[in-house]
């Protein structure tokens, strides 16, 4: 059986999971985001923002496959180039991190060590352009589509699984707080943290966004 990691592209876009393809939330702005969706044009307007970002700044993604399967993803980018970045009360992200938007491990790919692979391939991307850290807005709760207070976080990190897999607090909030891992601790990840990631990534849902 082998893997490989390749950086998400135009071409290889429909590898993501239909329900990702289709979700905006972080590519527009709320506003833009909803129009998009009521309009039916939210996965154009994921690949416009794709072909956007990867001309202005390059990779923005990366896919993990099993033999010939896409069996998981994840998604990063600078602040500058994720709208919904700022509409969080632990906003700004810092100035010397990319933004981990979302990602998933396929389920029935999971406890194989593909997490840490996307994981470091984002490092990785992150060290190439010389910056400095990940950092993502995690969620606390289930995040439920029908949880009071947490309409349209479905699409973020749980906060419980970031702070397991090295992930440190820098700006708290009993929803949404905000988490950075600096790329130098990824070299010192043990076998137990490996599996958290996979669990972290399996227990990510990617809706369009909630109308």
């Amino acid at each position: 059986m082998s893997r490989r990691l390749v950086n998400l592209t135009l071409d290889n876009l429909s590898d993501l999971p239909t329900r990702c393809r289709s979700c905006v939330y972080w590519e527009l702005d709320p506003v833009a985001g909803e129009r998009a969706c009521e309009a039916g044009d939210a996965s154009l307007e994921k690949e416009a923002w794709l072909s956007d970002t990867l001309l202005e700044w390059g990779s923005c993604g990366q896919l993990v496959y099993v033999d010939a399967a896409p069996a998981g993803y994840a998604l990063f980018a600078p602040p500058a180039y994720v709208p919904r970045s700022v509409a969080f009360p632990t906003s700004p992200v810092s100035p010397d991190a990319v933004l981990l938007m979302t990602g998933r491990i396929v389920p029935e790919f999971t406890g194989a060590g593909l997490g840490r692979m996307l994981i470091q391939g984002v490092a990785r991307e992150v060290v190439r352009r010389g910056l400095r850290a990940i950092e993502a807005f995690g969620r606390t709760g289930s995040g439920a589509p029908d949880e009071p207070g947490l309409p349209d976080y479905q699409c973020l990190l749980p906060a419980d699984y970031l702070l397991a897999v090295g992930f440190k607090t820098v700006r708290p909030h009993p929803r949404t707080p905000r988490l950075r891992l600096d790329v130098r601790t990824t070299a010192t990840w043990k076998e137990d943290v490996e599996y958290a990631i996979d669990r972290l990534l399996a227990s990510m849902q990617t809706p369009v966004l909630s109308r």
